[in-house]
């Protein structure tokens, strides 16, 4: 492992080497290479400001970062917090004037904050301003600017109590918001998000005055759009009437939507830092009040999943619409963690990506209906893959990537997705609830637990032995089917023998998507079986049995019929474009289900 980071160290020294014999040639603007190296964060924290102040590439400013995290712990806020005052004092080096320290300072502490690998602390934060109260003392006044949405909504929040804490130590009073103030902020916050684009989180008006009223420095910025606020105009504090697209994030999807993560960190140790924030708990209470009275509200109307059409008012001309707000057909919920997923990492199905014409791969950045706003795209085997139509009318639901590739040239529709695999995390960090998702293995293997325990009320295995031998199957393969779902699916006589006994749902892998389809529809589809026959093939293993059912074209039953199937996702193969062809495992689970 050593030696495989020291050749990476030396080809990457290489290049440089050769990059700054290049540049020293004078063909270039500039004779250095411009993207320094860090061979850790505080190195990158140092890189990163070095761009707007280069005095700092020389000064102990990477030592002290590592030393206040052996005090504090690494990416503790109040490393940041500490530099940021440092370097606020000139502790390391010298700047123009008092007012670029604290504007220094402020950007190296946020620059902590965010790891050292966003702009936000240069094209997000875009300086500071030291106004004059109405009794003439001065207060920090923070501009932003589009460019602080890449540093997150926790981040950036944190960044103002950050400011806030510069200001205390160097002596400076705290921010009087008047009322017509509070008000235009109010109504930008507003406008942004009906005119210009919706945001994550929208506060309620009382959330949002009782923030603005609080703050001790003033959260400000340039104008980001060409449109005018809707009231509140020409207020001598505020240089512009534009709407300031980085206060609407700070202060919505920021200080707002993130209080309560910011007032676990500084309920422990805030007052240690001088940060009068303690009124972050009574907005919590507000906040808390105001949400359980919109729950209340939610509860006395009927609960229903709505389709959430922002991702699509959102799109960008060009770019593919994959699916519809819950389309029939579309990504199918599946709740879990893969490997490679995480927060606003999900998973498709890789046969899912070979049918889409690999337009899709591993890494593409997905706009997505719920829960947040965007997630990246990784892969799971276990997922259920995707159905699709073949051109001769066969139906398939694809299993693995080879099976996909294989038919891909052959497909002329996709009829369903697959599954998208998201964790519980991203709902909990999105503030969405949770919604249903479909029935799968994993689901099946818990209410058959359940099921077991409930009859023989032991904790634990104990009931293993009775139960498999109530069950007639083995005792460990019967613990291979619940522990290990994903992985060891039943067998058609399995299923059968579990379900009728203990009074659990079919496995998930002999069901289809009857919910999409009507009672009429199942009673054509009755209508079309009737006109088939079962065809037994005594040679085969088990003597297998096929359905034949006849079609013929024009006739509206057989067309209807088979659309149905189509939706309800009964994989099936047509042959010689006269007869539909249903396969042993279909033949057994239509018979099951519908009684012959």
């Amino acid at each position: 492992m050593q030696h495989y980071f020291a050749s990476i160290n030396a080809e990457v020294k290489s290049c440089y080497d050769l990059t700054s014999a290049a540049r020293k040639l004078g063909l270039d603007p500039e004779t250095e290479p411009p993207i320094p190296l860090a061979n850790n964060m505080a190195e990158r924290v140092v890189g990163l400001i070095s761009v707007v102040v280069p005095q700092i590439q020389q000064s102990p400013v990477t030592a002290r970062i590592q030393e206040l995290e052996k005090e504090f712990g690494q990416l503790d806020w109040r490393v940041g917090f500490k530099i940021a005052e440092e370097v606020a004092r000139e502790k390391f080096f010298p700047c123009r004037d008092k007012h670029e320290a604290i504007e220094v300072g402020i950007r190296v502490g946020f620059a902590y904050l965010t790891l050292g690998i966003v702009s936000a602390p240069l094209e997000g934060f875009i300086g500071l301003k030291i106004k004059k109260r109405h009794d003439g003392r001065e207060y920090f006044s923070l501009q932003y600017a589009g460019p602080i949405r890449g540093a997150g909504g926790t981040a950036a929040s944190t960044s103002v109590i950050l400011a806030d804490y510069v200001r205390v130590q160097l002596g400076y009073a705290p921010y009087d918001p008047q009322e017509l103030e509070i008000n235009r902020t109010v109504t930008e916050i507003g406008d942004y998000h009906e005119r210009v684009t919706n945001l994550q989180y929208r506060p309620a008006e009382e959330e949002l005055r009782f923030m603005i009223s609080h703050l001790p420095v003033e959260v400000d910025g340039d104008p980001t759009e060409k449109i005018e606020v809707s009231n509140y105009k020409d207020l001598p504090r505020i240089e512009t009437n534009l709407i300031r697209g980085g206060v609407a994030l700070v202060l919505a999807e920021g200080l707002c939507q993130k209080a309560p993560k910011l007032w676990k960190r500084l309920s422990r140790w805030g007052k240690d830092f001088n940060l009068e924030w303690d009124w972050l708990a009574e907005f919590l209470k507000l906040k808390e009040k105001i949400h359980a009275t919109h729950a209340k509200e939610a509860k006395s109307e009927k609960k229903t999943v709505k389709p959430n059409n922002t991702f699509i008012m959102d799109l960008v001309a060009g770019r593919p619409i994959l699916t519809h707000p819950l389309a029939e057909g579309g990504f199918r919920l599946r709740y879990g963690r893969g490997r490679t997923t995480g927060f606003s990492a999900t998973a498709l199905h890789p046969a899912t990506l070979a049918v889409l014409d690999k337009y899709i791969a591993i890494g593409t950045q997905l706009k997505v209906e719920r829960p947040g706003k965007a997630a990246s795209v990784t892969i799971c085997e276990t997922l259920e893959g995707p159905i699709v139509r073949l051109k001769d009318g066969t139906v398939l639901q694809l299993t693995n990537e080879l099976e996909a590739k294989q038919v891909a040239s052959e497909i002329e529709e996709i009829l369903f997705l697959g599954d998208i695999l998201f964790n519980y995390g991203d709902f909990s960090e999105n503030g969405h609830p949770l919604i249903p998702a479909g029935y799968c293995p994993e689901w099946w293997a818990v209410e058959v637990e359940r099921a077991l325990q409930q009859k023989y009320q032991e904790e634990g295995e104990k009931w293993s032995a009775k139960a498999a031998e109530f069950l007639l199957l083995d005792q460990s393969r019967l613990l291979e089917l619940i522990q290990q779902p994903l992985f060891f699916p039943p067998t058609w006589e399995e299923a059968l023998q579990i379900s009728p006994k203990l009074a659990v749902p079919l496995h998930s892998d002999f069901l289809f998507y009857w919910k999409l389809v009507s009672a009429e529809d199942i009673i054509l589809l009755l209508r079309w079986l009737a006109e088939g026959s079962i065809k037994r093939v005594a040679t085969a293993p088990n003597h297998l049995h096929k359905i034949i059912l006849p079609l013929v074209l024009g006739n509206d039953l057989h067309a209807q019929a088979k659309k149905i199937m189509e939706f309800a996702g009964i994989p099936h193969k047509v042959i010689n474009k006269e007869n539909v062809v249903l396969e042993q495992r279909e033949t057994q689970i239509l018979g099951f289900c519908l009684g012959f």
